[in-house]
Formats: structure tokens, C-alpha cells, sequence
């Protein structure tokens, strides 16, 4: 098979590179052309006419959440919309069959209101990064009658929060303060999360790309078990070979905590111990049942280990 993958040097597509490119063709597209060990080329957004034939675009390029809130929004819609349309009319007017778009469970929902979040959610995305999102999945979703007439794939992914080896982000950022034996303060709150190791997201897409009777869609990508915080932390301990240090202090003091973090601008305020301590957990049913599969190949758990190990 030969794939276009864009945004290639980020951090979803160098491990998609690593895990395709003995049984694949690959080509890349992305702002920055380092030639990556298995990829033919990389090739610049301004030479797309250049680009050889393929059978299947997998489109990563984007611009990530940036949880600080220190990014334009122009450059979201510029990046996240701008990009996915050039390079969808680009699929459009080619013979190319497939085509996989990576949103984010973030443009269906900043917060899960109901137990699971499933496809049939009604989206509402909170800020810049989850808008943007959502403009593209609309954008492409606004052309489904002339891919469909062509016989065309279009799958739009909404992956949960993807780890492994070379992954940046809040995961670090826990993984840094366990690792100092720092005590976790908020053990007594039990909040499930569904997380998505790149080894599965990487086996769903190959699947999507290698089968030609999948049905065009959305479809939330996840691991099969969500986890709490507090396993997590364990999770990290074991990896670190160190005794994990979860406090367990009330909710009412954790509250007035924050109410008084917030009135200082302290690290600690109401918004930030919501995120921390809320339920996000996402359905991975649907992608399963399309691709006719019980379980996706590794579980929350064995994934979870492999990130982690991969820090060290």
C-alpha cells in the first residue's frame, strides 16, 4: 500500500513510520522535510503536485490543544481548517480511495456529560482547538455526496488522548512529579479517563486503510479500559520503581483549596482541580464493530506500560 501521511515528523507520525514502513510505501507531507528512515519523501505543502501516486491519505498535520491557552486562535483555524481543506479538495480531484482525518474527542466535548461519550453526541467544543476541529469535520462532512458518487473512504477519527514513545504533554508532566516521589493530593477522587496508546491507534488505522469495505464515518478511537488518575499514578510508580504516594484528603478542603487558589492565582484554582478530577471517558464500540474486532490489541494497561517505559 502506498500512504501520504501529513504532519510525518510529528509525534503520531514518526511512530506511524516506524510501525508501517516494512509493509508499506510511504511519502510525507509537512512544513519541515527531514527524511525520516523508511519514508521515500517528505514533501512541502507547496509541492503537492509533486506528490506520486498513492492509495490512501492519512492527514495528521495540525496544530495540538495547547492547555497553557498561549496559542492564536487564528492559528488554529489557519492549521487545523485551512490544511484539512486544502488537502481534502486535493483527495477529491485525484484517484486516491481513502482518506483518514484525525480530529479529536475534543470536538465532540470538552466534558463528558453523560457516562460515555459515544459518536451520537451532539457536538459542543469549548475553545479555539476543539472549533477548529469541528470546522473541518463539517468541511469534509459538506463534500460526502461527491465522495460517495466516486466510490471514495473518508473516516474522520476522534482519538482520545494518544501516548507513546516521544509523546509530550501532561502525561510527562505526572510521570516528572511521581518520579520525584511527590505526593498525589487527590486520591479521593476516584475520575475515570480513556486514554489511546499509539500502538492501537496505529493497528485501527492500518485496518481502515487495508480494507475496502469499511464504512465511511465518525468513529472515536480509544483504548478498551479507562483509567483513573490514581492507577495511573501506580501505573508510573511501578515504572519508576518507586512506592506511589497518593493522599487521599477530603473534597471539601480540596474545594476550598482551590476557591482560595483562584482568588490568589495560585497553580491550583476551581477550573484547573474540575479538569483534574473529572470523568472522560470515551466508547470505542463503534470502530470496533466496523472493523470486526472484540479488543483492540493492547489494553489500557500493557499500552500505559510501554509509554511509560519509554521515558526512562
Amino acid at each position: 500500500m502506498r500512504i501520504l501521511i501529513t504532519g510525518i515528523n510529528g509525534f503520531v507520525g514518526t511512530n506511524f513510520t516506524n510501525s508501517w514502513c516494512k509493509n508499506h510505501t510511504l511519502f510525507g507531507l509537512d512544513i519541515i522535510q527531514p527524511e525520516l528512515e523508511g519514508v521515500v519523501r517528505t514533501y512541502g505543502w507547496d509541492e503537492l503536485d509533486k506528490v506520486p501516486r498513492v492509495d490512501a491519505i492519512v492527514h495528521l498535520a495540525g496544530k495540538a490543544h495547547d492547555t497553557k491557552n498561549q496559542s492564536l486562535e487564528h492559528d488554529y483555524f489557519e492549521i487545523n481548517t485551512g490544511l484539512t481543506q486544502k488537502i481534502f479538495d486535493y483527495f477529491l480531484l485525484s484517484d486516491i480511495r481513502s482518506f483518514v482525518f484525525f480530529s479529536s474527542v475534543k470536538a465532540a466535548a470538552d466534558s463528558v456529560q453523560d457516562d460515555v461519550l459515544t459518536e451520537e453526541v451532539i457536538p459542543v467544543p469549548v475553545g479555539p482547538y476543539g472549533e477548529s476541529k469541528i470546522r473541518a469535520e463539517e468541511y469534509i462532512l459538506s463534500k460526502q455526496a461527491d465522495y460517495v458518487a466516486k466510490g471514495k473512504q473518508v473516516y474522520i477519527l476522534r482519538p482520545c488522548m494518544i501516548h507513546g514513545p516521544g509523546n509530550k504533554g501532561n502525561l510527562n508532566l505526572l510521570y516528572s512529579v511521581v518520579k520525584k516521589g511527590i505526593p498525589w493530593p487527590l486520591g479521593a477522587y476516584e475520575n475515570l479517563r480513556s486514554f489511546c496508546s499509539i500502538e492501537n491507534i496505529s493497528f485501527v488505522v492500518e485496518q481502515l486503510i487495508l480494507k475496502e469495505n469499511n464504512e465511511s464515518g465518525i468513529y472515536h478511537v480509544g483504548d478498551d479500559e479507562p483509567l483513573s488518575t490514581n492507577e495511573l499514578i501506580m501505573l508510573i510508580s511501578e515504572s519508576v520503581g518507586k512506592k506511589s504516594h497518593i493522599w487521599k484528603l477530603p473534597k471539601g478542603l480540596m474545594s476550598t483549596m482551590a476557591s482560595v487558589g483562584g482568588a490568589l492565582r495560585l497553580p491550583l484554582n476551581k477550573e484547573r482541580l474540575r479538569k483534574l478530577t473529572e470523568n472522560y471517558v470515551v466508547s470505542n464500540a463503534k470502530i470496533k464493530r466496523a472493523l470486526g474486532i472484540e479488543k483492540m490489541p493492547l489494553s489500557a494497561q500493557e499500552g500505559m506500560r510501554k509509554t511509560l517505559d519509554s521515558f526512562r
